[in-house]
């Protein structure tokens, strides 16, 4: 658990914000609030956090620098095969002094170079210097696990594990209106942008060197192995079953070995229960935990996970919070996000990270499966949908009835009314603009009525249009055979972009690595050597999953719906936070003074907010509230 920044000054000028490295890096202190250091070149300085000192050897603390004084890291992560790296290159006659994966990265890099990055199995963002040849090496992890922001100008290029180290280092802060545009649509900013202009995040599984202003090479080194139907392979279902047993149980045993204290996340879905009860096979007495609901039975599934906890013989907690747990922390995690973030179940898992990380220091979770495996609803959705069957055309035809019924995410018949008019109405679109629909909780003309009319000419069409058409490129068809298109585009969009974003936030928030093993390369380039049918049919989702481990699972788990992991927004916007909506972060005076809504348009949504028929509209409030606080904290 780690945070690294730095800046490569490209002239004098530049050199004159290295006085904020110090500063810069302890933005960073919850993610490694135990060590501090920093390392001053000519060029660059280098800064690093780090939340334990494992090994004792000085040696092995950042930024660490090799014997020859030549080359430099900053490291971030976790080389789960770094051993088998390191006896490598020990018998090509490589020395060590140190037990670390960093080390092991440094040496791989000198020897290797770049290619060194295809050998590492698992997570991490870094950055290495070569005091020779001024060149400056950035590197993230295939899948996007950890987060690398980089700020750019004419002067100077920085970067940081956070937005926070960031402006801290002073940066010029300029919203770009684009990224605002798409986040009012979806609550989260579509990688690599930022909010802010000149502030961007490596792409996932990229690579970039820079020699200076001019002299920049960014490269993916891996990429999704995805090839349309050539993927459809020749396995059988039933070896591709026991193919992908064994390298998703490799991967959980890759992800035990640690020197502190580990645990799993159980929610009582199936995902997470595949891993706990992979992980239980290799350790003595398993730790795992999971977040009840004492006053909403609705979002509360303790109960599943109990069961699973209790068939695979693990010590299991339960963390039974009330409303008023969660709403106590609501500042605090508006506080530590530093750009708008608003999916509103990191709220939960901020709870449970911070509860977790009292009894363990690493989690093993289940994130990942659902885009890669094909978990979600409207997966389920868009699988019917493309079957066209006569149930298919009924709930089409009905239309303006579930258009004239009250919907909610807040009850089970006003939720399912909710599904079926999305249903309905992405049924009537295109494959790209039924996949947009479904993945927003606001229409692209609904975001440009909320703007004001300078804004409005800020969030450029033809930027936005680019953006998401980039997004959407990979949606050619519309067959069932070609579902794989979708999951491609979740684990672009979806994954890195929410998923992982939110993991990555609460858990570092408060000290505790998560660790995904769905999200070894291994078992993604699996995943997308499978054809379609394995993954969902017209009876499941993620129907590889489900069946391959369905004889160690509780019969219970396959007998109950899709349920995300959620909170009760409506609820608190309408009552507990109530105020924050009315009288400060969303008020006429507030809007007003900020001049980037329309007054008027805001209070259309408030009042929907109050109505009989909420639909999406607590997530919309929720995805303004965030952004004021933010714009507030940074701009006003």
């Amino acid at each position: 658990m780690c945070g690294i920044t730095g800046i490569y000054a490209f002239n004098e000028l530049g050199r004159f914000f290295s006085i904020n490295l110090q500063q810069a890096t302890l933005q960073l202190n919850r993610r490694g609030p135990d060590f501090l250091n920093t390392s001053l070149h000519e060029r660059i300085n280098l800064g690093h956090t780090r939340l334990s000192i494992i090994d004792p050897n000085p040696a092995a603390n950042q930024p660490m620098t090799d014997s020859t004084e030549r080359y430099t890291i900053v490291f971030n992560g976790e080389i789960y095969n770094y051993r088998e790296i390191r006896q490598n290159l020990q018998n090509q006659g490589v020395e060590f002094s140190t037990e670390s994966d960093t080390e092991v990265v440094l040496k791989a890099y000198i020897h290797q170079g770049v290619k060194c990055l295809q050998q590492f199995n698992g997570f991490f963002a870094f950055a290495i210097y070569d005091e020779q040849s001024k060149k400056m090496l950035l590197a993230r992890d295939r899948l996007g696990i950890k987060p690398l922001l980089i700020y750019q100008d004419e002067d100077k290029l920085i970067f940081g594990s956070e937005m926070k180290a960031l402006i801290r280092f002073g940066i010029e802060k300029e919203i770009d209106y684009v990224s605002l545009k798409q986040y009012l649509q979806l609550n989260y900013i579509p990688q690599p942008y930022t909010m802010l202009k000149k502030v961007r995040k490596l792409p996932a599984g990229h690579y970039l060197i820079v020699e200076g202003r001019e002299n920049q090479t960014e490269e993916a080194f891996y990429q999704i192995p995805y090839q349309g139907k050539a993927n459809s392979g020749t396995k059988s279902y039933e070896e591709a079953q026991s193919e992908f047993a064994q390298i998703l149980e490799r991967s959980v045993q890759q992800r035990l070995v640690s020197d502190v204290p580990l645990g799993s996340f159980l929610s009582g879905g199936i995902d997470s229960s595949v891993i706990a009860t992979l992980a239980a096979r290799h350790t003595d007495k398993l730790h795992t935990f999971s977040i009840g609901y004492k006053d909403e039975p609705f979002f509360d599934e303790t109960n599943y996970a109990q069961l699973v906890a209790k068939k695979i013989g693990a010590e299991h907690t339960v963390f039974s919070v009330s409303n008023q747990d969660m709403l106590d922390h609501i500042y605090e995690i508006l506080n530590y996000i530093d750009e708008p973030f608003a999916d509103s179940s990191a709220i939960a898992v901020y709870i449970l990270s911070q509860r977790t990380k009292a009894h363990v220091t690493v989690a093993l979770s289940g994130d990942g499966a659902d885009e890669l495996f094909s978990g979600y609803n409207k997966h389920a959705a868009e699988y019917r949908l493309r079957q066209n069957s006569w149930k298919v055309g009924l709930v089409k035809s009905l239309s303006g009835v579930w258009n004239a019924l009250p919907k909610s995410r807040s009850s089970k018949i006003g939720n399912k009314i909710r599904q079926l008019a999305r249903f309905a109405e992405g049924a009537k679109l295109s494959v790209k603009d039924r996949y947009w629909s479904w993945a927003t909780f606001a229409q692209e003309d609904e975001v440009d009525d909320l703007f004001n009319e300078k804004i409005r000419a800020k969030a450029v069409q033809e930027v936005y249009d680019e953006r998401k058409q980039d997004i959407l490129q990979h949606l050619q068809h519309n067959g069932v055979e070609d579902f794989n298109e979708l999951l491609l585009t979740d684990m672009q969009l979806v994954l890195p972009s929410d998923m992982l974003t939110k993991v990555d936030l609460m858990s570092m928030a408060n000290g505790l690595e998560v660790r995904v093993p769905f999200l070894d390369h291994e078992v993604v380039n699996f995943g997308f050597s499978l054809p379609a049918k394995y993954k969902i049919d017209a009876s499941y989702r993620k129907k590889i999953v489900q069946d391959t481990f369905r004889n160690v699972l509780p019969k219970e788990l396959y007998q109950r719906p899709k349920k995300g992991f959620e909170v009760p927004l409506l609820k608190w916007l309408r009552h507990d936070l109530h105020d924050m909506v009315m009288k400060d972060l969303l008020s006429d005076e507030f809007v007003e003074k900020q001049a980037i809504f329309k007054v008027e348009e805001v209070q259309k949504i408030k009042q929907k907010l109050l109505s009989g028929n909420p639909e999406d509209t607590h997530a919309r409030v929720w995805g303004l509230l965030v952004f004021q606080h933010w714009w507030k904290k940074w701009f006003a």
